[in-house]
């Protein structure tokens, strides 16, 4: 599916935040049966950051964002914040996230796991379409406080962090070319956390069915925006483990090259995971234009 706009669309801000306590795979092995070099092989992570609010560290990187894009708050249209990790049940975390911004204009939380910054995105652009000249896009987890610290599986993946983009109306030939959003509910039972509960995972599987759906989803959109994997210049995918972003850009005979990866540093921050990774082509662009 594609999205036009009257005036075409583009991202102008950009920042992060990540959890104030630096979390590395030695501090992991000290209080449990791991080491470095067993993380680093089979994740490719080599520390995590922890600590702060949803709501804390999204503000953190949408003041950055507003910063970069040259907007203050009462220019923003929409703030649409993808989070699997709310601060409260009531209210929405992107309320509490508009009033601390001192945004004047309408919010909304969207949880859709691991994909919400996609979500988000695709959501934020339909908006544009709509007639919004600014929208305010956010990833924000703190998947500490659903991890559970004693189990090797999933201790060694997570981290806390945020990544924020500030998307508007332009008179480029900027806009979303292309995307594909899926679900496949059936599959609950390989990765979830009840409410109240901690992350469980069956980890072989969650990687099969991701590299599958990383795969399929990319070539849709990658064929609905009326290219081909050789006319793509970089991939940001989901920060979840490196084995499933070299197997998805295997499948999609894509070089390992043209991926953007920070889960060294990260690790997985499901919906944050792609705008923290996104920072950097953004950056790169922003010098090589002098700005």
């Amino acid at each position: 599916m594609t999205v036009n706009t009257s005036n075409g669309g583009q991202i102008t801000g950009w920042g992060i935040a990540l959890g104030n306590n630096l979390i590395t795979n030695h501090d992991l092995a000290s209080r449990m049966d791991t080491s470095d070099e067993w993380i680093k092989e089979r994740t490719g992570i080599s520390e995590r950051r922890i600590g702060g609010t949803t709501a804390g560290l999204a503000v953190q990187a949408a003041k950055d964002a507003l910063k970069v894009a040259d907007c203050s708050p009462d220019e923003i249209d929409l703030l649409v914040l993808a989070t699997t990790t709310p601060d409260d049940q009531i209210p929405a975390t992107s309320a509490m996230v508009q009033h601390l911004l001192g945004l004047k204009c309408g919010a909304m939380d969207l949880n859709a796991a691991c994909s919400g910054f996609v979500y988000s995105l695709v959501t934020g652009f339909g908006m544009l379409a709509l007639g919004n000249k600014r929208v305010l896009v956010i990833g924000s987890e703190t998947l500490s406080r659903v991890t559970d610290w004693e189990d090797r599986s999933t201790a060694i993946l997570f981290g806390d962090g945020a990544g924020a983009f500030v998307i508007e109306t332009s008179n480029t030939k900027s806009a979303l070319l292309g995307w594909e959003l899926s679900c496949d509910g059936s599959l609950r039972d390989i990765l979830h956390a009840e409410i109240g509960g901690t992350i469980v995972m069956s980890g072989q599987e969650v990687f099969r069915k991701a590299v599958i759906a990383m795969t399929e989803s990319a070539l849709t959109s990658i064929e609905n925006a009326g290219l081909t994997p050789e006319d793509i210049a970089f991939v940001i995918p989901h920060q979840a483990n490196i084995r499933i972003i070299e197997s998805a850009m295997k499948r999609l005979n894509i070089p390992m090259e043209k991926s953007v990866s920070v889960l060294h540093k990260t690790g997985n921050t499901s919906s944050a995971s792609i705008p923290l990774a996104l920072v950097d082509p953004c950056t790169r662009w922003e010098n090589s234009r002098g700005r």
